[in-house]
């Protein structure tokens, strides 16, 4: 792809929509021409990028003309509607939503373990589910190593990852809790201040959630793995940004701490942060705002054989989202 390339952004105004915004300025995308589309209800914002201010416009299927790359993330109806419109007219997607990730014609990507897929892409390319992708950045290298059979993992996922009006509801909670006024719930089923909801998406017939099995379904198609299994609980927990996965997993070749170590301190985007006797370990509050994610609380499992058990935070908004779609359209 040429320099002074046109950008689109699909749901500009959202959480994710504007950390690709500042995505895109921070790594000094060639960005020729950007185009900000919302609802009709965001049109007329303006947004400042690279010292300028864009108005946005409102989403039509007219919005595509000499478009390159159209960076979408309005929710999966929006990219099931508007994806082929973009494609159409002669863009490539990446769509952030739930909509293509388990198409077979649709690249699955996290550009650190399957960029090579991005090649096989027919105008539109999927970024996974944040915890997967999270998740992933420290299961591919230890795959690598030991060979994953299957993972055992509790996510403590922070409420920007359901967007900008929850983030305002657990603010506008804890208000109401310091101040003594009632609190109420709109974005989710109960009051998420002080609290951890063990409920992440809708509720599937086997008790599991879609979230839940996002992390087996998506990690099968990224990391080329038929077999592996996952078994998730997803829990929304008190935080703004960054998601947290505590992971027990299981291998097929023995494994021991100094491989493992050896294995994630190689890999892109991975910082080890582990030494427990000085209370070091990743943590939601350093992670925000980093493109990294971190890993540590680094142990031998005791209770499955060639087990190692892990601790992962990123920054759902980054690496779960805006900056891995960042990463694969400079890929592109």
């Amino acid at each position: 792809m040429s320099r002074n390339v046109h950008v689109a952004i699909v749901g500009a105004t959202g959480a994710v929509g504007e950390e690709m915004l500042k995505v895109l300025e921070r790594r000094n995308f060639p960005v020729g021409k950007l185009t900000l589309l919302a609802s009709v209800k965001s049109a007329g914002r303006r947004l400042l990028f690279a010292g300028n201010e864009v108005e946005v416009q409102t989403l039509t299927e007219n919005s595509f003309q000499g478009v390159d790359v159209a960076l979408f993330s309005a929710g999966g109806s929006i990219s099931k509607t508007f994806a082929p419109v973009a494609v159409q007219a002669g863009a490539v997607v990446v769509d952030n939503s739930s909509a293509f990730r388990m198409d077979e014609h649709v690249p699955l990507v996290v550009p650190e373990i399957n960029a090579a897929d991005i090649a096989r892409n027919r105008g539109i390319i999927a970024n996974p589910n944040c915890t997967t992708a999270i998740s992933l950045m420290a299961l591919w290298p230890l795959h690598q190593a030991f060979g994953v059979k299957r993972v055992f993992a509790a996510s403590y996922q922070a409420v920007s990852g359901t967007g900008a009006q929850a983030i305002e509801e657990l603010r506008n909670q804890v208000d109401a809790t310091v101040s003594g006024r009632p609190v109420q719930n709109s974005v989710y089923p109960h009051q998420i201040a002080f609290n951890v909801l063990p409920h992440v998406d809708s509720f599937l017939d086997t008790g599991y959630t879609r979230e839940e099995m996002k992390m087996e379904n998506e990690g099968r198609r990224i990391m080329h793995h038929d077999t592996f299994r996952a078994s998730v609980t997803c829990v929304r927990v008190p935080v703004y940004r960054a998601h947290s996965v505590a992971i027990n997993a299981e291998f097929e070749r023995p494994v021991t701490l100094a491989a493992a170590r050896a294995a994630l301190a190689a890999a892109p985007g991975l910082q080890i942060v582990d030494d427990p006797s000085q209370n070091k370990y990743p943590l939601p509050l350093a992670c925000a705002g980093q493109d990294d994610c971190q890993v540590g609380r680094l142990r031998l499992d005791c209770a499955l054989d060639n087990g190692l058990a892990f601790w992962i935070v990123g920054d759902q908004l980054l690496k779960g989202a805006a900056l891995n779609a960042v990463q694969i359209a400079e890929l592109l």
